[in-house]
């Protein structure tokens, strides 16, 4: 008999901001190293467990927020909070904690009260969702589809943006022209009532250089048995094919459940082979010149199908069924005990070989204009490659949310820096109205709004790692880096561009370093185009996900946490 343990009482902590000093530390920690990770010269970051296994090296907040695990809850409550916006909107996903966690940090400041930040925070945030959705608002840009350079311009800062991939610039300009040329693939162009995007899929190659990277319409299929031997007959015309979703290994194991009787001296391999052979019987005589199959394929089945000119292909997955089946046109046959029907065969307009060094691949082309691509994504080593197929599909997504919200945001830090200072201009009119209607003292209420506007110059602060300073002009209220070994004095010389690239320096603008005092003043608008692009819809929900958040995390009283 086991022996029993007396059962330990919960642990409670009361008010966690306040009397714990050890959960405001570890804030802290995860502050610091989250701003260390943000932007294109962000510090990249080893992750491994303590029992071994495979080590990521990332600056990616889908890799790096799930790898980081705490036993503190309240910890836990606001990276729950952030992979949940990372899973449904891939981007913006630093962006989103630390500005999260600022938020949090200035409600630490004297003389504010808790429920008045959160009140604050609230109506702010809905200042800034109703700014940035109008029309004209001056830090965005329309996203026209009947040209491809926003597009590029929009992917280029997503991938750029993670210095995991180390890719030269000519290599980044490869890799966002793949990308939108991927993304162009899978949009349909002709499809009458409601359109149905397409897909890609990727494909990663390690080993040959990042200029290699290839798209191509239609699917890739990684076959290492198949020659051009197999294919030099099936190469143009419609080529009929057909998907089996059930193993053919032949196993006993694979008949399912239930009772089998075995007659004396019967033979169940033969039999079972035998029922295979029917099979591939049929699909010879039905001049089938596909055969694929989800699982494993019997070895005397392929050798059959193969010797009558068939390409075989197994091992198809789960992950690649859905599109072969929507490629060809083919339904998946799932039982070997009847005939199959006329209309499970679907079509093929071509097979070629592909090679890529090693790798060997079967490629499908459609009967028709399909929304299918594949992306063969090419890199030096592994870990390097891991990284870039993370960001491609970022990237992919970002670009799909432009078809819902055609607009992005200017990036380089310029859009926290314009937001902030729209912000201080617009509550200094009716400050003392809407302390009273938010029930606070207007210090209050004003203390509570340049903590959140600090909050949003401090993100785009951590995007600067070499020990250069942050500013903002004072017409266009846009983001400015000064390099460590620039003086104030050659500043004028020095600066060129702003963060997303649209505002030239010239001696008559005045800046000013971000989170000092500065006049208020009303942003001007800008015309041109900005070169670094964030997603407009990413940001937007990063924006609110930041403040909820944050107003979760103060409201919480008590942490309850069960140590048995």
């Amino acid at each position: 008999m086991s022996r029993l343990a007396k059962k330990q009482p919960s642990r409670c902590t009361d008010l966690p901001l306040d009397n714990n000093v050890d959960i405001c530390s570890k804030l802290y920690v995860l502050k610091e190293l989250l701003k260390s990770s943000y932007g294109p010269t962000g510090r990249l970051k080893q992750i491994h467990n303590n029992i071994g296994g495979q080590v990521a090296t990332t600056s990616t907040s889908s890799v790096l927020l799930p790898a980081l695990t705490s036993s503190e809850p309240f910890i836990n409550l606001i990276r729950t909070s952030i992979i949940n916006h990372t899973s449904r909107f891939s981007d913006c996903g630093l962006f989103t904690a630390i500005l999260c966690l600022y938020l949090i940090e200035q409600v630490q400041l004297p003389g504010l009260r808790k429920w008045v930040s959160q009140r604050v925070y609230k109506q702010l945030l809905d200042l800034c969702t109703t700014y940035l959705q109008e029309e004209d608002c001056p830090c965005k840009a329309k996203v026209a589809f009947n040209s491809s350079q926003i597009l590029i311009r929009l992917a280029y800062s997503v991938i750029s943006s993670k210095p995991a991939c180390v890719l030269k610039e000519a290599e980044v300009l490869h890799i966002s022209t793949l990308t939108v040329r991927g993304f162009l693939f899978t949009v349909p162009c002709n499809d009458p009532g409601v359109a149905k995007l397409g897909r890609i899929i990727t494909i990663p190659v390690e080993g040959l250089p990042v200029l290699n990277s290839a798209v191509f319409p239609g699917l890739l299929l990684d076959t290492p048995d198949i020659t051009l031997q197999h294919t030099k007959l099936c190469r143009g015309g419609p080529l009929r094919t057909i998907i089996i979703s059930e193993s053919l290994a032949g196993d006993i194991s694979e008949l399912g459940d239930g009772t089998l009787e075995l007659h004396n001296r019967a033979n169940v391999e033969s039999q079972i082979l035998n029922q295979l052979l029917k099979i591939g019987e049929q699909v010879v005589k039905d001049e089938v010149q596909l055969f694929m199959c989800q699982k494993v394929i019997h070895p005397v089945l392929q050798q059959y199908l193969k010797g009558h000119g068939i390409t075989v292909v197994e091992r198809l997955g789960i992950h690649l069924l859905e599109p072969v089946i929507q490629l060809t046109g083919a339904q998946p046959v799932a039982t070997l005990h009847a005939p199959i029907p006329s209309q499970a065969y679907g079509k093929v307009k071509e097979i070629t070989i592909k090679q890529f060094k090693s790798k060997t691949m079967l490629h499908l082309l459609p009967i028709e204009d399909m929304t299918i691509c594949t992306i063969v994504l090419c890199h030096r080593n592994g870990t390097m490659l891991n990284e870039l197929k993370v960001t491609c599909v970022k990237a992919q997504h970002v670009l799909r949310l432009t078809l819902r919200d055609p607009f992005a945001l200017f990036g380089g830090g310029c859009t926290e820096t314009h937001l902030a200072s729209y912000i201080r201009d617009k509550i200094k009119m009716n400050a003392s109205e809407t302390s009273s209607v938010l029930g606070c003292s207007k210090t209050e209420y004003l203390l509570a709004a340049e903590g959140f506007c600090r909050s949003l110059e401090s993100v785009a602060a951590a995007l600067e790692h070499d020990g250069g300073s942050s500013l903002i002009d004072l017409t266009h209220a846009h983001h400015w880096t000064l390099p460590a070994e620039v003086t104030k004095d050659e500043m004028d010389q020095r600066l060129s561009g702003c963060g997303c690239g649209l505002v030239t320096h010239c001696k008559d603008y005045k800046l000013s370093f971000l989170n000092t005092k500065y006049p208020e003043f009303c942003p001007a608008a800008k015309n041109g185009e900005a070169s670094v692009l964030d997603s407009f819809t990413a940001k937007v929900n990063g924006l609110q996900v930041a403040v909820e958040t944050a107003n979760l995390a103060l409201d919480v009283q008590y942490v309850i946490q069960d140590t048995n």
